[in-house]
């Protein structure tokens, strides 16, 4: 009887495929029993070969009840599932989690994302019946909330004159600052468009300053300081500092105590001066002082001599300014002095008075020779 090429091929097929790890635990020779004998035809029965059969899944599948699964049926409910007998086997590690602060900000959406924003528009004057203020104005908007570091958090900023923020309802403290002056305030947005007008209650001061015999003083040599007023003087704090004569320095309305310099040495004025809420206020110091410039000469109007180091004392010995040059100019208050001059290893001397307005050359002549000590002479400005 011919063989199928067919058989012959599923045949062999079958025989070199490996068996699956679950054929295991399957009997070499119950598998060999359930082959194909006739196939081949006769022989011994131990030898013939077999077709593999694989085992029935049903077979390799364990009782379900044994690994607590529930049976496989229509679930009417929600069977509960059993658990292993032993409750240790279940306990969680333990977790070593590192210390957490006493406040952690939820990570959530922020609320202005979900908030209706509306336009707060904000308007400044110098007084209660005053026009808004053009320019100049810087206003910054902080939340009322402060921040995890006690901080209020900065919300808008603008430079315009009239401001416009488009933020939620809350409340926020508003600071608006024209030049040096400023205000601090709260406000309570109800979130419907508002425009409020700010009060600043400020003015303006302008300072200049002259010799007591009404001449004019070089504006290069010519500063002011402001001060906050106080009866000490320790108590007064720096409100603007090397402010040049003829500029308008915006304040908040009040009293402040003001500094002229003219020169850099000693010739000071003082006054205490009172800023009005809308209008600049105009103040001129007058100082009794003058531009003194020494040279050291062999005769009267003569050349000066280079490498001359300068040291001005006044009466009582008390040093007042120390310069090295040929012919070094300092601004110096009314007053007597002492000028001492060292050139080559030897000292001159000289007397003189400064006369207010009188800017003047003192000229000490090599023949004025000083028994003063070296120590007097500085080498350095």
């Amino acid at each position: 009887m011919p063989i199928d090429t067919r058989v012959l091929m599923a045949v062999g097929i079958a025989l070199w495929m490996p068996a699956p790890a679950v054929a295991q635990d399957i009997p070499i020779p119950s598998l060999l029993d359930r082959g194909v004998r006739g196939v081949f035809g006769g022989g011994d029965k131990e030898r013939e070969p077999g077709a593999y059969v694989s085992p029935s899944a049903a077979d390799l599948v364990p009782d379900a009840r044994e690994v607590g699964a529930p049976s496989l049926r229509s679930l009417q409910r929600f069977d509960p599932i059993a658990l292993p007998a032993d409750p240790g086997q279940l306990r969680a590690p333990s977790i070593d989690l590192p210390g957490l602060p006493a406040y952690a900000p939820q990570n959530m959406p922020s609320q202005d994302m979900i908030r209706s924003r509306a336009t707060l528009t904000l308007e400044a004057r110098l007084t209660e019946d005053g026009e808004s203020i053009p320019h100049g104005l810087i206003w910054r908007l902080f939340s009322a909330i402060p921040g995890l570091d006690g901080r209020p958090s900065l919300i808008a900023s603008s430079e315009s004159n009239i401001a416009n923020f488009e933020v939620p309802t809350g409340s926020y403290i508003l600071h608006v600052a024209f030049g040096r002056a400023g205000l601090v305030r709260r406000i309570d947005f109800t979130g419907v468009k508002t425009r409020e007008v700010v009060v600043l209650d400020a003015g303006g001061l302008r300072l200049d300053a002259l010799v007591s015999d009404g001449s004019e003083i070089d504006a290069s040599k010519l500063t002011f300081d402001i001060y906050t007023d106080a009866e000490i003087e320790s108590e007064r704090n720096l409100v603007a500092g090397d402010v040049p004569p003829s500029k308008i320095v915006r304040l908040n309305a009040g009293t402040y105590h003001v500094v002229s310099n003219y020169g850099s040495i000693n010739a000071l004025v003082r006054a205490d001066i009172r800023v009005e809420a809308g209008k600049v206020t105009d103040a001129t110091l007058q100082h009794r002082a003058a531009l003194m410039t020494m040279k050291l000469v062999r005769e009267p109007g003569g050349e000066a001599l280079a490498d001359t180091a300068w040291s001005v004392t006044t009466a009582s010995g008390d040093i007042v300014r120390q310069s090295v040059g040929a012919f070094p100019s300092m601004v110096l208050a009314e007053g007597e002095y002492v000028l001492i001059a060292k050139n080559r290893d030897k000292v001159y001397q000289r007397i003189f008075e400064v006369q207010s307005g009188h800017n003047v050359d003192v000229e000490v002549l090599t023949s004025s020779l000083s028994d003063a000590p070296d120590a007097l002479i500085g080498s350095g400005d």
